[in-house]
């Protein structure tokens, strides 16, 4: 626990809204606000180191918290959908606390309503299909146990892309000076913006861990074209599966590891896939 404490880091825009909160008088709101997001995000953090997932920082916003790791698509989607469900679930202790605080002389009726209110709200919010927030994961990671893993990122960026379009008009037509909404539609554009200019690299990292993670314990056969790059080859391939290419309709075959090897190749990279047997 101390370990996950020290790699906590608030946001610039949350301590803005903290100290917006004491100068105005909501500050007893913002603390509110504050304990349920830091639960919510430990609640992710402490799963996630029960699997011994490398933690990198974990940052706290005004709408929740992201926990960056250094995983890169090859743990168990079992493990990644725990991770991600560890969040939300901490809302619902969060709530029950506040009923039972209602029996004290210090916790108002007033108090209670609030502390639900912030609760519903980011647990619902978090839970939309739209990346980085909850939802968005548990999209990706459903996506990358059906699709091999270069398809999922592009099938959970471009749906994720789309329902925050729709979320954007919907919420500027209905709110259009609703500044909390303002600065997270515009959060969440910058990281999609990100994470576009990001995706190579990501499949590069889950290619790469591909050599620590490689077990043979479910395998998988791809049959492509003799003619396809190597490249093209490992887009192909699954995460929590060990692959076999079957070239065309003849019977040589290649393990993952050899194309593997011959992708981190810049001069095998784009060859024809069949130069390898």
């Amino acid at each position: 626990m101390i370990n996950l404490l020290k790699k906590v880091h608030i946001h610039p825009i949350f301590w803005a809204i903290l100290g917006a909160g004491a100068i105005s008088g909501f500050f007893k709101e913002i603390i509110m606000l504050f304990i349920i997001v830091f639960v919510h995000e430990m609640g992710h953090s402490m799963m996630a180191q029960r699997f011994r997932w490398r933690i990198k920082k974990i940052t706290l916003l005004p709408f929740g918290g992201m926990a960056e790791t250094e995983e890169y698509g090859n743990r168990p989607v079992r493990e990644e959908i725990l991770v991600v469900l560890n969040g939300p679930v901490q809302h619902l202790w969060l709530m029950g606390v506040s009923y039972f605080l209602l029996l004290t002389p210090f916790w108002s009726e007033g108090d209670h309503q609030m502390f639900i209110f912030h609760n519903l709200t980011i647990l619902l919010f978090n839970l939309l299909p739209v990346l980085p927030l909850d939802g968005g994961k548990l999209l990706f990671a459903f996506h990358s146990y059906i699709f091999p893993f270069h398809k999922a990122q592009q099938i959970s960026f471009y749906m994720s892309i789309s329902l925050l379009s729709i979320m954007s008009v919907i919420g500027l037509i209905f709110l259009p000076f609703h500044l909390n909404l303002i600065v997270v539609i515009i959060f969440l554009w910058i990281h999609h913006y990100l994470e576009w200019k990001q995706q190579p690299f990501m499949f590069l990292r889950f290619l790469l861990e591909r050599k620590r993670y490689l077990m043979k314990g479910s395998t998988d056969i791809i049959r492509v074209s003799p003619t396809i790059s190597v490249a093209e080859a490992m887009k192909k391939v699954n995460r929590q599966r060990y692959h076999y290419f079957i070239l065309g309709n003849n019977n040589f075959r290649l393990e993952e590891k050899q194309v593997l090897e011959a992708f981190f190749d810049e001069e095998k990279r784009l060859h024809p896939i069949s130069k390898l047997v």
